[in-house]
């Protein structure tokens, strides 16, 4: 393959408006796309007395069961995990008939509390109406029943899934009074105990109410209501906080995985001012100390090029604070263009307008490397390839663990490091 012609062959980020104005360099991508049938798997995991139940091919529900086997907080091969396989006739003629019965061996067997009623392919294909059998069913056994629709070939990944279910979640809600908790919406991966975040609302005697997804009860979510706001580390939980505005008055602070201090220090300034709290001192001590770090290796990142592969960060939140720092994205990998992002890509072409390809195409797009000859991947790559060609690999997994100052703290002093070994590598690639 020849790196100029690849190049060639992506738009560059000014060109695009939607999702489907980004390529993608193979038909398969690595390590592989999860369909939205594992992202709701992910968050009905999260809900401690939840019983999931897959509708649809054999394929489907063994893909489900094996994932649920290997997640603890499913419990296991008879966990919280069951399947309703349909046939060739009920393909043909309708599973309604089948559901109904099949579902009165699950109360009996399981006497679930709630389920999450999730759709595949199949289901989507011949058209049975689940969101009416999954109302048909809640009245008749007197237990919420949530309709989730997984459907692949509408989608790119996994994420509508978790999505759809996050946001069915608020049909479980009641109307209470205000209390003085925050919920936290949209966390994926990590222990939101151990993060900033979490010691800086303990410290300022702030309950933390429901979790969704990352752990939650059937309880916590019918009381979510209480909470004086909702924290959003996650865009996949914006839907459910703007319904849960629109209904119950919750106001929300949208507090994504960012590393830019100034977005950082003003979503723990709302937070603290929907909370009617003081802003904690720490939180300035913390926004300063970021802002004097940046200061002090910002020098050292000015016409740094890289070409960005994955992170736990907001893409185009982090691609956006390190072309503000000087640094030059050459290629984004992303399969996103969220409307929040609006903002964050209008500050990128400020000052470059780098290509823009699907992540993630590490096989193809290692032919560009000769051509745009970055400094730094950030994402996973294979580092003893990158090292041959004088690049360094930023791997910003940790980050998955953190919220607030942590996270840019953490990037800042990983980004010097590795940049120096870029620059190691360079020599070593001249020689």
């Amino acid at each position: 393959m020849n790196g100029k012609e690849i190049l060639a062959r992506l738009p560059h980020l000014s060109e695009v408006e939607t999702i489907k104005d980004v390529p993608q360099l193979t038909h398969a991508l690595f390590p592989g796309t999860h369909c939205p049938l594992m992202g709701a798997a992910m968050a009905v995991g999260g809900i401690k007395d939840a019983l999931m139940v897959i509708v649809g091919t054999d394929e489907c529900s063994y893909y489900t069961k094996t994932l649920a086997m290997g997640l603890e907080n499913f419990g296991g091969p008879k966990g919280r995990c069951c399947s309703v396989v349909l046939s060739q006739h009920d393909v043909t003629f309708g599973s309604t008939e089948k559901m109904h019965n099949a579902f009165k061996e699950i109360v009996e067997e399981y006497k679930p509390s709630c389920v999450f009623l999730v759709t595949t392919c199949v289901i989507e294909v011949i058209g049975d109406d689940y969101d009416s059998i999954a109302d048909e069913l809640s009245r008749k056994y007197e237990i919420p029943v949530l309709a989730v629709h997984t459907e692949h070939f509408k989608c790119e990944d996994h994420f509508p899934g978790l999505e759809r279910t996050v946001t069915a979640c608020f049909d479980l809600m009641e109307k209470t009074e205000q209390g003085k908790s925050v919920n936290v919406l949209g966390q994926r991966m990590g222990n939101f105990a151990t993060t900033e975040l979490y010691k800086v609302l303990k410290d300022a005697g702030v309950e933390i109410g429901m979790q969704l997804p990352s752990g939650t009860t059937l309880a916590e979510i019918k009381k979510a209501a209480q909470a004086k706001v909702n924290i959003v580390v996650h865009e996949l939980a914006l839907p459910l906080a703007k319904k849960m505005n629109e209904s119950f008055g919750t106001p929300y602070v949208y507090f994504n995985k960012f590393v830019n201090p100034d977005k950082i220090m003003q979503a723990y300034t709302d937070l603290f001012k929907f909370l009617e709290l003081p802003l904690p001192k720490e939180i300035t001590g913390k926004f300063m100390a970021a802002k004097g770090m940046e200061k002090e290796i910002a020098p050292s990142l000015k016409g740094i090029t890289y070409i960005y592969g994955n992170s736990p960060f907001a893409c185009f939140e982090y691609n956006a604070y390190m072309a503000k720092l000087g640094m030059i994205p050459q290629v984004i990998q992303s399969n996103h263009l969220p409307e929040e992002a609006g903002e964050d890509i209008a500050n990128i072409l400020k000052f470059v307008d780098p290509y823009i390809v699907k992540a993630a195409n590490i096989a193809p797009l290692q032919y560009v490397y000769d051509e745009c000859k970055p400094y730094v991947y950030v994402g996973h790559e294979f580092a003893d390839r990158l090292r041959k060609k004088g690049i360094a690999v930023l791997h910003a997994d940790p980050a998955g663990r953190m919220q607030g100052f942590e996270a840019v703290m953490f990037i800042l002093g990983n980004l010097q490091k590795t940049i120096e070994m870029a620059k190691e590598y360079k020599k070593e690639a001249t020689k």
